[in-house]
């Protein structure tokens, strides 16, 4: 900086640089809130600078800044008198709104208390995901609390994609969302869209009470009917980030295809063991490779994961659009992966007959399944080959026609040890009584044009349930390492069923005959009972997922409070640092300690790990929100085509305006309206189970087989409207409960 001719005008750098509240001082925030206890009022802005002793145009504008990110943060609100107000003082909860495509919407309250329904009225200002301060009233007949906006505390969108409409002149874009909102878009605004494309617009002017929003078209996606634009307009809806920066890039290319020979230096050579990937037949990335051997006392198990933080450092910008990305994002028709493809499908992933870097969780499991030693060190691979679940299981079970199969063959010694460890893991598992929830997934095939070729259940076998216990085993050992040895990390915390949904869940199958004890809320050895007697039901699938259900959401914390539904005391995401950014984390955390790192020299403190966790939760959720976005719409698309048919099914759902039912084979749900269901008064009865007729005493129940009508489908909203037909008799009472119903395929439970 030029020093000034007159030394008394010079001012520091400091001052004279930097924001404008350090220019100007304004009080903390605790000194602000202060005032407004001790004054017991709400208080204008003028009043307020008063108390405060703030005075002129500058201070006053950064106390307005101050106070702006005070109402952001929910501790202040703004009254229509355009006071300032203490929120605690009007009795106001703050959360995230959760649109439903009705029209209404709910609270998610960030103490964790119960839901708050928003009505209509209360929604029309309102988008999915914004975060809002709500005045609760009593609760209602149905025990439901309903709360009434106070304030807008901070937009959950940006943007939003829809469908762009001219009517009389006038351009406009109808939401692709929960709620579809229409934005007015100004011609100077529309960027050269055509009505009927998909566009994605920048939100210049949010809806009201009273009238719509206003958009700037930015970018437009194109025809709905093309294939694949269903997972673009997902894409651009729940902001999955896609492209990338070219200096990322380069920092992933940097490193080459080939491991450094000074990256191989100084670890474990694991190189002589024939290490093995068994991954599905559509895997890009193997980021897990095992071998068994047997000794003295039991079993050698050996998890290699690649290691991913040798290449994407901390505080790098690698790392950076890691962090933001937080999980690989896994569509129908493409990936989008956290990180770049030089390192996800290439350097990292453990490909067969190459040198890769691995950590290495290596066990000794007796043969009660009891693991005694874990070591963890860094070591050095060359898989001996990529097998599927398909290939393990038919080799296992002894069929060796496939010509696809003759290289597994080698390896069938190694397969059948690592069987064996199976074995006595999945007796380990039903001691602890973790939860037999192993539901099929839904698998939906495309052809080369992008179209569903089919829907078929994608049925797991012994080969998933290998890797699966194995991938357990050695998070377990994960976290068990670094609670040890007092590391900050993120662990991977299911807690148990939340009381009201235990509630439910106890009426619900009381109406079928299957008492659930009360010590089931805690412990899951107690709620696996109630599971064998479901899976002996022919329609045990619709009952498991009415247990699913009841169960809380899984999270990233540092607080280490166990995992409920694996009936474990510690546990931690470790094995596939590739697709989820808390992997990684735990890798850095076992990686300072195997390097002789103290736990005060770590790089993250425990507030640090608490905003890494709670980033990782939200980023999950929204990628399993944007995937089950694209499926449902999916189907949708498939079913148009068979509008009009006549199909069994089974009921899934019963609620006071009709049945849910899941179509057979085709793995499909639509609603059957009360009002289509017969000439009659419909009540829903028995805790959501059963729907009976008041005149005829007609019944149809929870998990009963029916047969309907397709009546209509919308892609937009993934609705599909259904009739019962002719032959679809009620069922009756002793039907239900003697489970004469049939089970279907569901998305299984993440751990």
């Amino acid at each position: 900086m030029t020093e000034r001719k007159k030394p008394r005008r010079r001012r520091p750098a400091a001052k004279s640089r930097g924001p404008a509240e350090n220019r100007h001082p304004v009080p903390e925030p605790t000194a602000i809130i202060q005032v407004f206890e001790a004054q017991g009022i709400p208080l204008e802005f003028g009043r307020l600078a008063e108390l405060l002793g703030v005075d002129g145009d500058k201070p006053r504008k950064a106390l307005r800044r101050r106070l702006q990110r005070l109402v952001s943060a929910g501790r202040l609100l703004i009254n229509r008198k355009a006071e300032y107000c203490l929120l605690e003082k009007i009795d106001a909860v703050t959360g995230i709104v959760s649109a439903h495509p009705d029209g209404f919407g709910f609270l998610l309250p960030e103490d964790g208390s119960d839901d708050v329904y928003l009505p209509f009225q209360e929604m029309r200002a309102l988008l999915h995901g914004d975060r809002v301060a709500v005045r609760v009233g009593a609760p209602g007949r149905n025990g439901k609390r309903a709360g009434n906006v106070v304030e807008i505390l901070e937009r959950g969108k940006q943007s939003v994609v829809g469908l762009y409409c001219r009517e009389h002149g006038v351009g406009f874009v109808i939401e692709s969302g929960r709620i579809p909102h229409n934005f007015i878009v100004p011609d100077h605004h529309r960027g050269g869209a055509r009505a009927g494309e998909l566009v994605k617009i920048e939100i210049i002017e949010y809806p009201s009470e009273n009238r719509g929003g206003q958009g700037k078209v930015v970018r437009i996606l194109g025809d709905p009917a093309d294939p694949g634009m269903l997972t673009e307009v997902a894409i651009e809806q729940f902001d999955i980030p896609v492209g990338w920066d070219p200096q990322i890039l380069a920092a992933a290319e940097a490193y080459g295809e080939q491991v450094a020979a000074a990256d191989k230096r100084g670890r474990v050579d694991l190189r002589d063991l024939p290490l093995v990937t068994i991954d599905g037949a559509d895997a890009r990335d193997f980021d897990d490779a095992v071998y068994a051997e047997r000794v003295a006392d039991g079993w050698r198990l050996i998890v290699a994961i690649a290691d991913v933080s040798h290449y994407v450092r901390p505080q790098t910008p690698l790392d950076d659009e890691a962090r933001s990305r937080g999980t690989s994002v896994y569509f129908t028709d493409r990936v989008v992966p956290m990180l770049p493809e030089s390192i996800s499908n290439g350097l990292c992933s453990l490909n067969p007959r190459v040198d890769r870097l691995c950590m290495v969780c290596d066990m000794r499991v007796t043969n009660a399944g009891k693991v005694t030693k874990a070591d963890f060190y860094r070591g050095v691979m060359r898989s001996v080959a990529r097998l599927t679940y398909e290939q393990v299981d038919r080799l296992q079970r002894g069929e060796k026609g496939r010509s696809e199969d003759k290289d597994g063959l080698k390896y069938i010694s190694q397969i059948n040890d690592l069987y064996e460890v199976y074995k006595i893991f999945i007796k380990a598992r039903r001691r602890r009584g973790a939860l037999d929830l192993d539901l099929p997934e839904v698998i939906i095939e495309l052809n080369e044009a992008g179209r569903i070729e089919r829907i078929v259940p994608r049925m797991r076998n012994d080969a998933h349930r290998l890797i699966e216990e194995c991938m357990v085993a050695a998070n377990i050992e994960a976290a068990r390492f670094l609670h040890k040895h007092r590391l900050p990390t993120l662990y991977r915390v299911h807690a148990g069923p939340e009381p009201d949904r235990f509630d439910d869940l106890r009426a619900t199958l009381r109406a079928i005959g299957i008492s659930v004890p009360a010590e089931a809320c805690t412990d899951p050895r107690h709620l696996n009972r109630v599971l064998q007697q479901i899976a002996e039901r022919p329609d045990h699938a619709v009952w498991a997922v009415a247990v699913l259900r009841s169960l809380s959401q899984a999270v990233y914390q540092p607080a280490n409070e166990g995992h409920f539904g694996l009936g474990l005391s510690h546990y931690a995401h470790f094995t596939s640092p590739i697709r989820r950014y808390p992997d990684l984390l735990v890798h850095r955390g076992i990686g300072h300690i195997i390097d002789g790192g103290k736990p005060g020299a770590f790089g993250y403190d425990l507030p640090g790990m608490e905003q890494a966790g709670r980033s990782c939760s939200m980023l999950e959720r929204r990628a399993e929100e944007a995937t089950r976005h694209v499926e449902a719409r999916l189907k949708c698309a498939y079913m148009q085509e068979r509008i009009g048919d006549v199909l069994p099914g089974i009921i899934t759902g019963v609620t006071h305006f009709g049945l849910f039912v899941m179509l057979d084979e085709l793995y499909v749900d639509g609603l059957v309206h009360v009002s289509s269901i017969g000439h009659d008064y419909y009540h829903c009865e028995e805790g959501g189970t059963r729907m009976t007729g008041e005149r005829t005493g007609a019944s149809y129940a929870l998990g009963a087989p029916v047969t309907v009508r397709i009546l209509r489908v919308d892609v937009e909203r993934a609705k599909m409207d259904f009739e019962l037909a002719e032959d679809s008799a009620p069922v009756a009472e002793r039907d239900a409960r003697s489970g004469r119903g049939r089970g279907r395929a569901r998305p299984r439970q993440r751990r």
